[in-house]
């Protein structure tokens, strides 16, 4: 199946670039979400496995920087350059709540039973509201020295990880608001993303991708990529992960060898993140080009809008698929 050819699909859509992407679980039909941010101000939600629209989240006045969507895709939650934080009602489009700030709303993410919000701003504070008494927020988390990048809690909601323009990685205690560890880099850091059972951090920095504890933050591991990289995905069997950047490409690496398995160019401009989906069949990567494109892990498998018609015929005939995946 190998000789396959990648084919993405491209959600169109978007005006800007799109800069961050967050998927939902799985719900109990089988289907999950997802939701784009975009300097269009217009964050976009969509059927996960096909890429096709549901609908805009309409009220933000800038740029949108940082996105999630709850477990199971009730609830989204937005940062953007207007100051605020939004919390919108994912089944209707209705906003739901705006959490004002003193600067630029760089990242959110929502608690694991989605009862609370980790926000990260420009103005170096990472903040928790409980969202039944959001008035103020609960806990402060102050010592990054630089704006925000992006903040994610742990699985346990224990801890609160984030990285800065300081070029440091924090771990924080949730309850308390200390700090517990502070891991330092000499390069920009792109993002990052913890695995499912919270033991690996994947952090995008430079030009690698590096693995730390999850506890601890110590590195585990390090592997170099071709180029300035911006995000990375690790598969949650933890046996490939895939990261994108500068060149364009989305690249797919063996995460215990470190070896690059193969490497795809479809976007027209930087990938600004890359995410698999919770099931793990597809990753889905934005771009500074304006589109979000769906790229399968294993290709020329029947899932979403990929068809395999015939695997023992013509390799690239084979594959039968709708060109866009969206049409708005």
């Amino acid at each position: 199946m190998t000789s396959l050819r990648q084919t993405p699909l491209t959600c169109s859509g978007h005006t800007r670039p799109v800069v961050f992407l967050a998927f939902s679980g799985i719900n109990e039909d089988g289907h999950y979400y997802s939701i784009s941010a975009c300097k269009d101000g217009k964050p976009m939600m969509r059927q996960g496995e096909t890429g096709d629209w549901i609908g805009t989240f309409e009220g933000h006045k800038g740029a949108v920087w940082g996105v999630d969507i709850n477990k199971d895709a009730t609830k989204a939650a937005t940062g953007a350059a207007d100051f605020s934080a939004k919390v919108w009602d994912a089944q209707t489009g209705e906003e739901e709540l705006s959490l004002q700030h003193k600067h630029i709303v760089k990242s959110v993410h929502f608690s694991s039973d989605g009862a609370a919000l980790a926000t990260g701003s420009n103005d170096k504070i990472l903040r928790i509201y409980d969202l039944e008494q959001p008035s103020d927020p609960i806990v402060k988390f102050e010592g990054h020295t630089s704006g925000i990048k992006q903040v994610s809690y742990t699985p346990d909601n224990q801890r609160l990880l984030s990285c800065s323009d300081d070029k440091t990685l924090r771990m924080w205690d949730t309850a308390t608001g200390n700090q517990i560890v502070k891991k330092e880099f000499s390069e920009p850091i792109g993002g990052l993303e913890i695995s499912k059972d919270g033991e690996v951090v994947t952090v995008a920095v430079g030009r690698k991708v590096i693995f730390l504890n999850g506890k601890t933050l110590d590195t585990e591991k390090e592997v170099a990529v071709p180029c300035a990289v911006y995000s990375a995905s690790l598969h949650y069997k933890k046996d490939i992960f895939v990261c994108g950047g500068e060149d364009l490409k989305l690249y797919k690496f063996d995460f215990s060898t470190g070896i690059e398995i193969e490497n795809f160019k479809g976007h027209f401009g930087p990938v600004h993140c890359v995410r698999f989906s919770p099931d793990g069949e597809l990753y889905a990567s934005g771009s500074e080009d304006g589109t979000l494109r769906l790229w399968q892990t294993e290709v020329g498998k029947t899932y979403g809008l990929w068809k395999c018609v015939d695997a023992v015929s013509n390799a690239v005939d084979s594959l039968q698929i709708k060109p866009e995946a969206v049409a708005i």
